[in-house]
């Protein structure tokens, strides 16, 4: 069975990592003072044997580290990112508990400090380079069918289908589905290759029987009495237990869970934007932004300006109604890329290709979201953020949030300038359901980190699109 061979992959993992440690000490002192200090007379100020009785102490602390920042914890489904994030708050932690004893606890100031922030880089970096080698061979091998991890499904629903496509998606995590258990779907039927088996009965039989590595539950929603006693079952076996919930269209992927006194509470939505110290760190964001996007782009404006008013009559600036944040309209700017019309007529339907209201410099702004500029001021108002979903007019929200589930999920969070669905390209005349996926992916899984990505990606993907009539 594989969890046979991962306590012996583990242990290598330990063994592996505390070489690693030592390696990265011993070359970050010969660096320090035999390379960068070279030639000087004292080649460190304590003797060597003061350095070298630390490594005593160190790979032992270090290995803590690493097991208290679940660096050793199962990774066939964890992205290579979060592994290195991992590897690099575990050796954080470590240099800082170092720097404590030799300078708070034990006075040792003496120590070199050049020869720390080495090892600290170091370390990290042939940890993570040693983890992306070994993660890469490790993926070749199961895709060749090597070190499969054999899985038993129970219960045939949406979830467990969903389970199945993601795992035949990703060869290189090393599943194998050996079966599906169902009370409802006849003996024999065929998912993708996988056969059910029997009845959800049939479990106490097959487990002794089977050497599987993990029992993934999935039931029916209808199903669900039974999930109490099918667990027991399960664990009665000693085998590794999921459960993957048949109610992923209402729960989001990373679910924000409560303690109420040892009741559980899953809250529908988790919004990180809704935390205080988020949301001022997302407002100084966008004023900066905003303030530094007018500065730069107040050229292009200006010609954009000129052009505009040069074109057709009418204004230069063209102000919309949309709905922002908690469903609040505001007026939105653009420059004016369309023959002046009307308010009843303007509302009448989208902009689609070659449309003839659209003048000749305007197609050229709204090719190359130049006609965007002006919503820099929107920014700065508060009205809208640099990144977040995309303002809609009022009578498409009333008709959007009856077709559209979830549609009303995008108004909790200020609507952006750019985001992760125009990045994606669900820009202009493009599906709508797609394009709320990818709101509500950005809005339960909010960073800076990932704010700055998007604005990255928009100089790359977003200014120029087909989509952008």
């Amino acid at each position: 069975m594989i969890k046979d061979n991962q306590k012996v992959f583990n242990r290598l993992h330990v063994l592996m990592d505390a070489m690693i440690t030592a390696a990265s000490y011993v070359l970050a002192y010969f660096i320090k003072f035999y390379i960068i200090d070279a030639g000087e007379t004292n080649v460190g100020v304590l003797p060597v044997r003061d350095y070298f009785i630390v490594l005593v102490f160190l790979v032992p602390g270090y290995i803590l580290m690493y097991f208290l920042c679940n660096v050793y914890g199962p990774k066939r489904t964890v992205k290579r990112r979060h592994e290195i994030l991992a590897i690099i708050q575990a050796n954080t932690l470590g240099m800082a508990f170092y720097i404590i004893i030799l300078y708070v606890v034990i006075r040792e100031i003496d120590y070199s400090r050049g020869m720390m922030v080495i090892f600290y880089l170091l370390n990290i970096f042939f940890t993570s380079l040693t983890r992306i080698v070994l993660r890469k061979a490790l993926q070749t091998m199961r895709k060749k069918g090597y070190n499969l991890k054999h899985v038993l499904v129970v219960g045939y629903s949406r979830a467990a289908e969903q389970y199945i496509d993601r795992l035949q998606w990703n060869p290189q995590w090393g599943y194998k589905v050996c079966g599906i258990l169902d009370d409802t779907v006849p003996c024999g039927t065929l998912y993708k290759g996988v056969k059910v088996l029997g009845r959800i009965d049939n479990l106490e039989v097959i487990l002794p029987q089977n050497e599987l590595d993990e029992i993934a539950i999935a039931l029916a929603l209808k199903d669900y009495e039974n999930l109490e006693h099918i667990v027991n079952i399960c664990e009665k076996s000693g085998v590794h237990t999921k459960f993957i919930p048949d109610y992923n269209s209402v729960i989001p992927t990373r679910p924000y869970t409560e303690d109420l006194m040892g009741l559980p509470v899953i809250n529908i939505r988790y919004v990180p934007l809704s935390n205080t110290s988020n949301k001022v760190i997302k407002r100084a964001m966008d004023v900066v932004g905003s303030l530094v996007g007018i500065v730069i782009a107040s050229p292009f404006m200006l010609i954009a300006a000129v052009l505009v008013k040069l074109s057709s009559p009418g204004p230069v600036i063209f102000k919309q109604e949309r709905v922002g944040l908690h469903g609040k309209p505001f007026y939105m700017y653009k420059f004016r890329s369309m023959e002046q019309q009307s308010e009843e007529e303007e509302k009448k339907a989208w902009t689609v290709r070659d449309d003839p209201r659209v003048t000749g410099i305007g197609k050229f702004l709204r090719r190359t979201s130049m006609d965007e500029l002006p919503q820099l001021i929107n920014i700065l108002k508060g009205d809208m953020s640099l990144v977040g979903p995309r303002p809609e007019r009022p009578q498409f929200v009333e008709r959007f949030r009856e077709e559209i589930p979830r549609y009303m999920v995008k108004h909790q969070v200020r609507p952006g300038l750019t985001g992760w669905a125009q990045v994606n390209g669900y820009r202009g005349d493009t599906s709508i359901r797609k394009r709320i996926d990818c709101d509500i992916y950005y809005i339960e899984n909010w960073t800076i980190g990932f704010d700055i990505k998007i604005i990255l990606l928009t100089f790359f993907t977003g200014f120029i699109n087909k989509n952008a009539y």
